[in-house]
């Protein structure tokens, strides 16, 4: 009898822990709808809120009759109910509208800019990564000692400096002074001409410029990429290191720390095997905000390096007041934000089972 309820035990907790997974999950998919609705929603007022975009972006250059016919053409004199009830419904079916100053379908600005944006943010977290976690252990490693002050007060000027100014200190030093990197552009002119010949481009300049074969023409994608992703990594990597240095000196002082140290483990063993894993959970858990702090910093970094992405866009159209086009990519970057919270939230429920209660 006793047999049987020990058999049993394990399976039902199995069962129990597999449905509060299927839950949580289930929940946080459905809280993708409310919050993609908020901040579209957010998005719209926004731009309305300075009037139609036809008069921000015309405003002055034409007639007033002709200024009126305009906005009447494109439906910016309906009710302002009628006009986000239109906006929902375009974006639902994937409809962004039509951009004012160039007149693209705001659609094919996120697809042509918006692979460049993804390459830039997953350059920026190789960055992070890299130099964040390795350097967060070494800080913990060294705690209270120089080494560690030196990390610390490096990871507070890495985050609270301002991107655009870190880009502009990078580009003096690494191809003014040392002249070892280019100043801006995702790649030459060379490269670039190249690169529109690769069949199926994914405008992911990396991939186009494996699919060539050309070792130069990969060499010179890859030095275009280490300024803007440096400069926008930093960010990144400072929060990443701050978080594994407090998160390895708690574990630190943990039960099977203190257990395993008794027994003799030598430190460096103690760090590289025990408290080190456990401290990455909360980089899993903050990575969707920085993700969000990723796609922001953009902005200001591709403007800082020319790097013709969604953020390099968004500059060019705020200036030219193309407010539907601006709609459209803060719409899409919001979705793109809510989406890749979810996935972490899932990852992190998966590493660390406490998440989902």
């Amino acid at each position: 009898m006793t047999t049987s309820v020990d058999t049993k035990a394990p399976e039902a907790r199995r069962e129990k822990s597999s449905g509060s997974l299927g839950r949580y999950i289930a929940v946080r998919a459905l809280l993708i709808i409310p919050t993609v609705f908020i901040l579209v929603t957010t998005v719209f007022v926004l731009m309305r809120s300075t009037g139609d975009p036809i008069t921000a972006a015309q405003g002055g250059k034409l007639p007033p009759d002709q200024l009126a016919e305009r906005i009447a053409q494109a439906g910016y004199d309906r009710p302002i109910l009628v006009q986000y009830w239109d906006y929902l419904t375009d974006i639902a079916s994937g409809d962004f509208g039509t951009t004012l100053s160039d007149h693209r379908p705001v659609t094919e600005v996120l697809t042509n800019f918006g692979a460049a944006t993804l390459e830039l943010a997953f350059y920026a977290l190789i960055v992070a990564f890299a130099l964040g976690i390795p350097l967060g252990r070494l800080a913990a490693y060294h705690r209270d000692k120089a080494p560690d002050a030196i990390l610390r007060v490096s990871a507070i000027l890495a985050y609270a400096t301002p991107v655009f100014f870190a880009g502009l200190l990078l580009k003096l030093i690494f191809a003014v002074w040392l002249d070892v990197l280019p100043v801006a552009g995702r790649a030459s002119t060379r490269t670039e001409l190249e690169l529109q010949l690769v069949d199926n481009p994914t405008n992911i300049y990396l991939i186009d410029a494996l699919k060539t074969g050309d070792g130069a023409v990969i060499g010179d994608v890859l030095q275009h990429a280490v300024l803007p992703a440096l400069a926008l990594g930093l960010l990144t990597a400072g929060v990443f290191l701050r978080l594994v240095r407090t998160n390895v000196i708690s574990t630190f002082g943990a039960g099977f720390i203190e257990a395993a140290r008794s027994r003799g483990v030598p430190e460096r063993r103690l760090l590289r095997k025990h408290a080190y894993r456990p401290a990455l959970i909360p980089i899993v858990t903050v990575m969707g905000l920085q993700i969000a702090l990723l796609l922001s910093g953009a902005v200001l970094t591709e403007t800082t390096f020319e790097w013709k992405g969604l953020g390099f866009q968004l500059a060019q159209y705020l200036q030219a007041r193309d407010f539907v086009a601006v709609q459209g990519i803060v719409a899409l970057l919001a979705v793109i934000v809510a989406l890749t919270n979810f996935f972490v939230d899932i990852i992190a429920a998966l590493i660390d089972p406490r998440v989902r209660y």
